[in-house]
């Protein structure tokens, strides 16, 4: 629902005016609170993930296999119980869950810290922690997520979901700097990033505990009852729109968003650079995804037009990526890579959050996730052979036109059942329209 004007008085007086569009949902009290709360957490996150697989390979003497088995470790729950973690946000406080969850990630970065520390450390420990990591995870992220929409109201969601992002982002750009020094000035040792990761939770836990709860918009909490996990996958079954927008996300997460490898391949295969330029491409990637994140931030209407055409944007870009003749102009191609990412992330997320019942929305968050994370460990392997046997190019132009094709097939799919008729145009700049039979109105699209 819309709240009155004198309840979004008590709450910040949200600022309508254009210069405050990005940033508006940050004079939100709450979402204040918890914006800068989380953008500490972030930043130790970061730090963490890179200090861990520094960790891996030290007490593994350089075995790969041992940082794919981490990697594989802390993801896989998070495939696995992002529903049983939305089914949970749906039922209780989600204020409260997050203050149990971000106590529990606080204290397995302790815990692993202490280990290191104290010079006890195996590489079991690193695997039974890290599918810890998974667990907290695949709780904390759909309560995060669906938490958003009751701190700020349904006209700020996608301002808020922009300013998240923008907010991860920019923790992946300041976090792996911090850890990398940290590590070198302590000698190469991972265990004082660890115990700062730990510390970096308090931040969110004061947050959350310094919240006006008189301020919030909660949901009704669902009922306890069998199949209610089932009753979220059949709510979305029954919901084309939310079938699309998806599917979009699956594809895009299974073939498009591989950067990790193709940049590394490019860098190494292609173009014959070190581990420097290497690093440079992530950045240059992570930098056009802040901006994405900012763009987003700026948006007050989310439409299923934008989620899928923001995916064949960036499906076909990734495909001209694909094409760069040179290092140079590679890394600058990136940055637009990372804008259209991000904006069709954003856009699938915010979208999905304000067109669903309020009971059903940790659920619903929760299939985004398990979508969105559960086709990299599919997508990636296939990537890996498409740019062993054809080199590394074909690996980014067919992930790419796979995402386009599957963008375009969702919305085609959706336009015919609802009868419309799609229009696109290049010039004087590109556009897609849709335009209704005469008793049809425009419901998400």
């Amino acid at each position: 629902m819309t709240e009155p004007d004198e309840v979004l008085g008590t709450r910040g007086r949200h600022a309508r005016r254009k210069g405050d569009a990005t940033f508006r949902s940050l004079r939100v009290p709450n979402y204040r609170r918890f914006f800068t709360g989380m953008a500490v957490s972030n930043v130790g996150t970061w730090m963490q993930r890179v200090a861990q697989d520094w960790l891996v390979l030290q007490l593994s003497g350089g075995d790969a296999v041992a940082l794919g088995i981490t990697t594989a470790l802390q993801f896989a729950p998070v495939v696995l119980l992002s529903p049983a973690g939305g089914l949970l946000a749906d039922r209780y406080s989600k204020r409260g869950l997050l203050f149990v969850t971000n106590a529990f990630l606080g204290l397995v970065a302790l815990v692993l810290g202490l280990l290191v520390l104290s010079d006890v450390a195996h590489v079991w420990h690193v695997y039974l922690l890290a599918s810890a990591l998974g667990v907290g995870a695949a709780l904390d992220a759909p309560t995060r997520n669906a938490f958003v929409v009751e701190m700020v109201g349904r006209d700020d969601l996608p301002n808020a979901v922009g300013l998240n992002s923008a907010s991860f982002n920019g923790a992946r750009i300041v976090g792996p700097a911090v850890a990398g020094l940290l590590i070198e000035a302590f000698g190469g040792d991972t265990g004082w990033v660890f115990l700062l990761n730990a510390a970096s939770f308090v931040a969110p836990l004061i947050a959350l505990q310094r919240m006006d709860t008189s301020l919030l918009l909660p949901a009704d909490p669902a009922p306890k009852k069998k199949g209610q996990v089932r009753e979220g996958v059949r709510y979305v079954r029954g919901r084309p729109d939310l079938v699309a927008v998806l599917g979009v996300v699956f594809f895009a997460g299974m073939f498009g968003m591989n950067f990790q490898i193709t940049n590394a391949l490019m860098a190494t295969q292609e173009f014959h650079k070190g581990a420097g330029e290497y690093g440079l491409l992530g950045s240059s990637f992570a930098l056009g995804s802040l901006a994405g994140s900012l763009f987003a931030a700026r948006r007050t209407q989310v439409r299923i037009r934008l989620v899928i055409g923001s995916a064949i944007a960036f499906g076909l870009w990734e495909v001209v990526v694909g094409m760069m003749p040179s290092y140079g102009w590679y890394a600058l191609a990136l940055p637009l890579a990372g804008v259209a990412a991000l904006t069709t992330m954003t856009a699938a997320n915010s979208m999905l959050q304000l067109s669903v019942a309020p009971a059903m929305r940790g659920r619903v968050i929760s299939l985004y996730i398990m979508v969105l994370f559960g086709g990299t460990p599919v997508g990636a392997p296939v990537v890996g052979w498409v740019a062993q046997q054809y080199g590394p190019r074909w690996s980014l132009i067919v992930g790419g036109a796979v995402t386009a094709a599957a963008a375009a097939v969702a919305g085609l799919l959706l336009a015919r059942r609802a009868k419309l008729t799609v229009r696109a145009r290049v010039f004087p700049r590109p556009r897609v329209s849709l335009e209704y039979p005469p008793a049809v109105t425009e419901p998400v699209a």
